[in-house]
């Protein structure tokens, strides 16, 4: 780990989703005493903290992200009291926090949005959020919801409102003052229990311009004035000792993401081109040299991140024999090759570890579990599916719950029936029977860990000489890393010995699709 006060430079952040990590009180939702009983997994994992999705108050209209009350815990995950608790305990156990802060929207029942309902139009309630009048039937403008459909809803006295996601998630209005206050104080009061980070949802999103200019960029992503809002939010941050602000920023344009990593704003964010970048070579270095290329003349460590809550597990998408695919475009696609999958997604954990930086680990990436992509789709509860007119499946089928233990469902998720049904072949996937398989993913991953740790962190990277299908660089404490992204075996660079590899070498040379740690 970096110094104390610069702990994410080179941190491994594991995200947990807390519906689906570990049910405590078996009602078949995940909660914070399923969470704290698992503390000591994580720490053995060997990751430096955990990333919570939200676990505020909400109507769970799109999982939580939807906050009625930012100030305290949903009832089906506990109390604020709980949350206190497992603020101290993961910190005992060697973990730090991050929470996510959802500014761009609330819920439809936080208390500023009822009472702006109640208050009517041209009152100062309404003001905090975009409630405008309507183009006689129609709604304002034509803005496109991102979950499909219109923005805007109409209310019952003609006005309509602003919701760049589900009708549930009201947009706040960042140009009033009380906006900007009411999230300074939300800083401080996870802070001041003990949060050591914040990831800000949809950070891009904040600032709108119904009169702008066409100039290349919509009137309501990545506006200049949203520089201003994080400005702020560092300073807040700056108050307390080793905090950090991580955005999620997705944005096809690397010189305007590297606005929001400059010294004053954002300390990290989302590596999405990473994320999203096919298993070519030359795609993957690119990426990885833009990247390093963006965040180092700014001081921001880079982040890499292969998997999250809104797209599709890589032993899925890395199975299928295009791997350029949207990943967050869930509607049916070619067969998926699981096995070719798994060996890829083996061979990205190791190159995402081997970089300089930080690394983002979503829950169930360590124990390869793939997309699944058959729920019934009564069972589905992500908004997406139903205004997308049942074309799009929705993110449901990464946010299963965990498989622990035992030999059919709920392996060990809890006493209950899981919100979304786990499948049985994931009996072989629990964390329970590859703990004891020296060759599994969960091994590789701890392995993976316990040598990052020991041997890399938040430094230079060296391209070494390789053929064109091979990735192969060494880092400052004299480790290389060498992945194969061809269709045959290659040699390996010299070296004095294999500290670890994510599949079988033959006969000194590397396989397709695999990748190897050397000294």
């Amino acid at each position: 780990m970096s110094k104390p006060d610069h702990w994410w430079r080179s941190a491994v952040i594991y995200q947990v989703y807390p519906r689906s990590f570990a049910d405590g009180d078996g009602d078949g939702v995940g909660d914070l005493a399923g969470l704290r009983s698992r503390l000591p997994y994580l720490a053995d994992l060997g990751v430096d903290a955990l990333w919570l999705n939200p676990w505020y108050p909400s109507p769970m209209a799109d999982g939580g992200y939807d906050v009625a009350d930012y100030r305290g815990v949903a009832e089906v995950f506990g109390t604020l009291a709980e949350a206190e608790a497992f603020l101290t305990e993961a910190h005992a156990a060697g973990l730090r926090v991050i929470l996510d802060v959802v500014p761009n929207h609330g819920s439809h029942r936080h208390p500023w949005f009822v009472r702006a309902l109640e208050a009517g139009p041209g009152s100062p309630e309404r003001e905090r959020f975009w409630f405008r009048p309507g183009r006689g039937d129609a709604p304002p403008n034509d803005w496109q919801s991102i979950f499909g459909g219109p923005a805007w809803t109409r209310v019952p006295d003609g006005e309509w409102y602003l919701h760049l996601f589900a009708p549930e998630q009201p947009d706040f209005n960042w140009n009033h003052p009380a906006v900007a206050a009411e999230f300074h104080d939300v800083l401080r009061f996870w802070f001041d229990r003990g949060a050591d980070g914040i990831r800000v949802d949809s950070a891009a999103l904040l600032v709108k311009d119904p009169d702008a200019e066409p100039d290349g960029r919509d009137p309501y992503t990545d506006r200049d004035g949203v520089h201003e809002i994080y400005r702020s939010w560092r300073r807040v941050a700056d108050e307390y000792e080793g905090r950090m602000l991580v955005g999620e920023v997705w944005l096809p344009d690397v010189e305007r993401l590297a606005r929001y990593l400059r010294p004053d704003e954002m300390h990290t964010a989302f590596n999405f081109d990473f994320l999203t970048c096919p298993w070519e070579p030359a795609a993957l270095r690119k990426v990885v040299e833009g990247t390093l290329a963006t965040h180092l003349p700014l001081g921001a460590p880079p982040t890499w991140v292969l998997a999250n809550h809104d797209v599709v597990r890589p032993v899925t998408r890395y199975g299928r024999a295009d791997t350029s695919f949207d990943i967050r475009d869930r509607r049916l696609g070619a067969p998926t090759d699981l096995a070719l999958g798994a060996r890829r997604a083996r061979a990205a954990a190791l190159l995402a570890m081997a970089l300089p930086g930080a690394v983002y680990v979503y829950q169930g990436e360590e124990l390869g579990l793939p997309e699944v992509e058959d729920l019934p789709d009564e069972l589905r509860q992500d908004p997406i599916w139903p205004r997308s007119g049942h074309t799009d499946r929705g993110r449901d089928g990464c946010r299963v719950p965990l498989p622990w233990s035992g030999d059919r469902p709920p392996f060990g998720f809890g006493d209950g029936e899981p919100w979304l049904p786990q499948p049985p072949s994931w009996r072989d996937l629990t964390v329970e029977a590859q703990g004891a398989d020296p060759g599994s993913m969960l091994t590789l991953y701890r392995t993976a860990l316990r040598l990052r740790r020991e041997l890399l962190g938040d430094g230079r990277l060296t391209w070494l000489p390789a053929e064109e299908d091979v990735l192969a660089f060494t880092r400052d404490s004299g480790l290389a890393c060498v992945v194969n992204l061809g269709a045959g075996p290659a040699p390996l660079p010299p070296h004095e010995r294999v500290l670890l590899a994510s599949g079988p070498l033959e006969g000194g040379m590397l396989p397709p699709d695999t990748a190897v740690w050397l000294r």
